[in-house]
Order: structure tokens, then C-alpha cells, then sequence
């Protein structure tokens, strides 16, 4: 059995993330066959693109409704920048396609005046602990690459926040499902700490 299943829509950074994954021990395949998100204990939903695209193509390889079924029967989940995205009702960038709504809310794209994409290492703020972040200190750097970021109507939701001329929400939690703004992939010691502690949420959830 695969233990954490990578979502492949054909771009970007999946590699990098499964390899993150693997270097902690995890067993980690990218795919793109629900059957395969169906029997993974836990998900990961990476990405970098644009929103409207990657719901197109995760519909036409039949994902979409096996995300939902995961969601919906409280898999552990992580999305990963657009993959947090994904997660969220909809998006000022993908007009004409909605979101998995799993935390109501819109993505919103980063203010004029601000140079964008945000791009590069910024510090990270918990509002309250959260399992994604275990060991991992208040205040640690992680890195950004995006153009858009999440509004939740929501403000429970929110693990964590970062500033860019102004503050806003770049890790959301609800029961075992995460997303982060962030690249942890890219992150460095921190991280590769989140994505350890996704796996052994996943690891115990047999």
C-alpha cells in the first residue's frame, strides 16, 4: 500500500515533494489514478500554475471526485501553494471554475504595489498549535513563490500567517486536512519537519 500519494497534474514541482518525503523514510508515489489516491493514507496536492488549468486536468483524469471522497471521509490531506489553492471555494485567477470548497474562502491575487510574484524567504507566524508544525519554532522562514494568497471566511482555520506589506494566512487546518502557501520543499530543516509531520499523521491513520 502506498502511504502517501503525490497528485500528478502534470506540472511543476511533484518530484521535489515525494523526493522530501522519501528522504524521511516515507513510502511516496506520484500518480494521478484515483484508485491510487483511494488507497493512499494520506495525499499530498502540490503545485505551482495556474488554478482554473489544474482543475480542468485533475476533472479529465477523474482525481477531482477522488479528492473529494478523501476530504470528505477525513483522509490526511496536504495542499501545497496552488494545491492550497485547490482547497479553498474559488479564485480570482481561475474565473469559471470552483474550487473543492473544503475551506470557504477565496484566492485572492497579492495587491498592486507589491513586487510579484512574492518570491523568496519570509517568516512564518503560528496563531496556535497545529500537528503540522511539531517542533518547528515560532517565527521560522520558509519560502515563497506566489502571485495569489487565500482569504478564508473562516479564521479558525488559520495555523499560520506571514507578512508582505500586510499580514495574511499561509497555513489553514481543519481536522486532518492542511494547506500551506509556502513551498516546504524548499524550506529547508523546517520544511522537511512539516512534511515528516504530515507522514506520520498519514503513518497513523492505518
Amino acid at each position: 500500500m502506498i502511504l502517501i500519494a503525490v497528485v500528478d497534474y502534470g506540472r511543476g514541482n511533484l518530484r521535489s515533494v515525494a523526493k522530501a518525503l522519501e528522504t524521511s523514510g516515507f513510502k511516496v508515489e506520484v500518480t494521478a489514478e484515483p484508485r491510487k489516491l483511494k488507497g493512499a493514507r494520506g495525499i499530498v496536492l502540490p503545485g505551482v500554475g495556474a488554478f482554473a488549468a489544474a482543475v480542468v486536468y485533475l476533472k479529465a483524469q477523474n482525481c477531482w471526485e477522488a479528492l473529494r471522497e478523501a476530504l470528505a471521509e477525513g483522509k490526511p490531506l496536504l495542499g501545497i501553494c496552488l494545491g492550497l489553492h485547490l482547497l479553498l471555494s474559488s479564485s480570482e485567477e481561475g474565473e469559471g471554475e470552483e474550487g473543492l470548497g473544503y475551506f470557504p474562502g477565496r484566492v485572492r491575487r497579492l495587491p498592486a504595489g507589491l513586487k510579484v510574484p512574492h518570491m523568496g524567504w519570509n517568516k512564518v507566524e503560528l496563531k496556535r498549535p497545529s500537528p503540522l508544525f511539531e517542533g518547528i519554532p515560532d517565527g521560522s522562514w520558509f519560502y515563497f513563490a506566489h502571485s495569489f494568497y487565500v482569504a478564508p471566511e473562516d479564521e479558525s482555520s488559520v495555523v499560520a500567517v506571514t507578512d508582505y506589506s500586510f499580514p495574511f494566512a499561509v497555513a489553514l487546518e481543519k481536522g486532518r486536512v492542511f494547506g500551506v502557501q509556502f513551498h516546504p520543499e524548499k524550506s529547508g530543516e523546517w520544511g522537511l519537519k512539516l512534511l515528516e509531520n504530515f507522514g506520520r499523521m498519514a503513518e497513523s491513520c492505518w
